[in-house]
């Protein structure tokens, strides 16, 4: 078709270096398709994709900072859900586009496939983190309203938009010493199911950006409850928020360490082995790689912990520059081995594999590339071919030579790796055994496991309960066709720091492990699952809550593909059984328990009750007597744990599909949650009361 022709044309100009006009402004196609479908452009439009509309505008501005463009970038959340975005680089055209006939401004904002992305002639950027382009006409697409002002040579433009349309032409506001581009949305709520922005999350994401771009100085800012009125009129002539002495929640990164410094940060609450952080950047690697950047160290501990980025886009499923670098990490690493003896001469085979040599490592691996390639919009996996070469050459013969220079810090990492392979070896030995006495292999399932009669996986549920006293009470009580049951005998291996083969020795866990039929390891085969909801039942007290989180620790580090699939459940018992006679409610907290007790009539002053009721010891509490004229004799009972319900009560409240409540355990943030479990579960005590501190505010207390 001539038209689809046309719009992939773009103008060629001889133009001085870095200059960015609209001819450096290319368009490939309109922009009706993203609201119809906006989970192909930003992959939901849930939490994950209402954030990803601040990644995309951020992009750009970060994206000028990598071109050396642009050293300081703001991003504040504002009220009435408004996200603004500043930056001090070369500020988006505005003179008019030859093809589209209007300013390169509203070409951007309002055509998908429109920036300066594409080119490398003239302005356009040599490495980009955005995808095609299309970034911020996706995010126009998909706000009630969007401004944007543009600092330029001297003067302010500015132009609005509503819903993905442009209000007016771009207009001159007034003269301006500054240079750059503001950026402010307002997501719309007729496309995302809620519009509440977590700031932790945002903090974390662009603190790793911060560590990937050199010299950038990141600010972020939570204005949201601010005692001053702020709005987008209010801030027309009002560039960095921070300047004007705001007070309100911020933070500010600047690192020069760039990604020794991530690694170091990711290794806070970790022991490392040897001391020298490894680190190589490398520019114009080829043609097709512009750099390659990666660090590692190796800390006292068995999990791996690899952070991908492409153009500084985070990779969450990794990808060819991962796989590039995991080849030349186990090749390197064997050759150090065999050239220094560390293998036995009657062991002819002795070799590490990929698994070996990444125990324990923590590593940053970073490429740009001119041309890049994401295996979808949302970037989580790189596709590009060239990246693995480029990365394994450039890994390979830096860390080779770092081993050689620093043999401290070689030995100590060889014997890391040996102690892997030892493990590996047991693991192995103790994880056939469980496998040959399992159910795989047509043995029985273990002794105190109450099965279901079905064996469709969809249809049956295994609930992991605490005790046998509750285990009596889910036995009876169940669904015996799709109900299972395995009762657990007290508090189970934390398996934070424990291998495979210490973790196979626990009864407990290798129960569990013959259970849900799975297998572990190497040989995890999530299709063998024999359940699709595995529930986790414990009491409501503290010992409840470290059996959970010592079992959810197991599923999160062996099993988190269950987690990641849906599969892991948390059953949430009631707190009280409220009777009146014959009349019976349940209460899964005190606002509820409040709200039936007014509802029959009774007289409560609930914070006094609250503050009463939290300073009772158990055995005030299992039961109270209200009687009054009014409501007549009420009984509160408060269960301490599960086995106090008979069969039918546990029934009737956790596990009948019809009145209970489970929730859903989910991944939001792996990293963060990695760190979380390293710093609850792990050795480092003083790390663990530094977080229990700062997070008291936010803990559900049962004393």
């Amino acid at each position: 078709m001539p038209a689809k022709k046309d719009s992939k044309k773009t103008t060629k100009t001889t133009k001085k270096p870095g200059s960015y006009d609209a001819s450096s402004i290319s368009v490939l196609e309109g922009l009706e398709p993203v609201r119809k479908r906006p989970g192909m452009y930003i992959g939901t439009t849930g939490p994950d994709g209402l954030h990803h509309l601040i990644w995309e505008i951020f992009d750009n501005s970060r994206d000028e900072a990598m071109g050396n463009f642009a050293d300081r970038v703001e991003v504040v959340l504002l009220p009435d859900n408004y996200i603004r975005v500043v930056d001090n680089g070369r500020g988006i055209p505005v003179d008019i586009h030859k093809h589209t006939k209007v300013s390169a401004l509203e070409t951007i904002m309002t055509t998908l496939h429109a920036g300066g992305k594409f080119g490398q002639e003239g302005g356009g950027y040599k490495v980009s983190g955005g995808l095609h382009g299309v970034g911020a006409s996706v995010v126009n697409a998909l706000s009630t309203h969007m401004r944007v002002d543009v600092h330029k040579d001297g003067g302010h433009y500015m132009q609005e938009y509503n819903i993905g349309k442009a209000k007016a032409k771009v207009k001159k506001l007034s003269s301006t010493k500054f240079n750059g581009t503001i950026v402010a949305f307002q997501a719309d709520p007729v496309i995302f199911t809620e519009i509440k922005y977590d700031w932790k999350r945002i903090v974390n994401h662009l603190r790793q950006q911060a560590y990937l771009v050199k010299s950038m100085r990141l600010t972020v800012i939570d204005a949201r409850e601010s005692d001053e009125k702020l709005d987008l009129k209010s801030l027309t002539d009002q560039v960095y928020l921070a300047d004007t002495g705001i007070e309100a929640p911020s933070e500010t990164f600047y690192f020069e360490g760039g990604l020794k410094s991530l690694v170091a940060f990711n290794n806070h609450y970790q022991k490392p082995i040897h001391k020298n952080i490894f680190y190589v950047e490398k520019n114009d690697v080829d043609e097709k790689v512009l750099s390659v950047e990666v660090a590692l160290q190796y800390v006292d501990d068995i999990s791996a912990r690899i952070s991908a980025f492409a153009n500084n886009i985070y990779n969450s499923e990794h990808g060819t520059h991962v796989t590039g670098f995991k080849t030349a990490l186990t090749r390197t690493l064997n050759t150090y081995a065999k050239k220094n003896n560390f293998f036995s001469a009657k062991d002819k085979d002795a070799g590490f594999t990929g698994d070996d040599v990444l125990e324990g490592i923590t590593a940053v691996v970073s490429v740009k590339m001119p041309e890049i390639q994401f295996e979808g919009q949302t970037k989580g996996k790189l596709g590009s071919v060239e990246a693995r070469s480029a990365v394994e050459s450039v890994f390979g013969e830096a860390f080779s030579t770092y081993l050689e220079e620093n043999p401290d810090d070689a030995k100590a990492i060889i014997n890391k790796v040996i102690i892997a392979v030892k493990a590996r070896k047991a693991a192995k030995a103790a994880k056939d055994s469980v496998l040959r006495k399992g159910a795989l292999e047509g043995m029985s399932l273990p002794g105190k496991l109450a099965d279901c009669q079905t064996k469709s996986a969809e249809l049956s549920e295994l609930f992991i309960v605490e005790g046998d006293s509750a285990g009596g009470s889910a036995k009876m009580g169940r669904d015996r066709k799709t109900q299972a049951i395995l009762p657990l005998r007290g508090k189970i291996l934390n398996v934070e720091r424990a291998r495979i083969d210490k973790m196979l020795a626990s009864e407990q866990i290798k129960n569990l492990v013959i259970a849900m039929g799975t297998a572990i390891g190497d040989v995890f085969d999530i299709g063998k699952l024999r359940y699709h909801k595995l529930i986790i039942a414990t009491d409501a007290d503290v010992d409840g809550a470290h059996i959970r989180t010592l079992l959810l620790t197991l599923f999160y580090r062996y099993f988190k593909t269950l987690i990641e699939s849906g599969y892991v459940y948390i059953a949430l018992p009631p707190l009280y059984k409220i009777q009146r006679g014959k009349e019976i409610h349940y209460a899964f907290d005190d606002n509820e328990k409040f709200s039936i007790l007014k509802d029959m009539g009774v007289e409560i002053d609930e914070s006094e009750s609250d503050e009463e009721g939290s300073h009772e010891s158990e055995e005030e509490s299992e039961e109270e007597v209200v009687n009054n004229k009014k409501s007549g004799k009420v009984r509160i009972q408060r269960y301490k744990g599960l086995g106090e319900m008979n069969a039918e009560e546990l029934w009737e409240t956790t596990m009948n599909p019809a009145n209970r409540i489970l929730k859903q355990v989910t991944i939001e943030d792996a990293q963060r949650a990695d760190k979380v479990f390293d710093i609850l579960m792990g050795t480092d005590v003083a790390a663990r009361k530094s977080f229990i501190q700062s997070n008291a505010h936010a803990a559900n207390l049962d004393i």
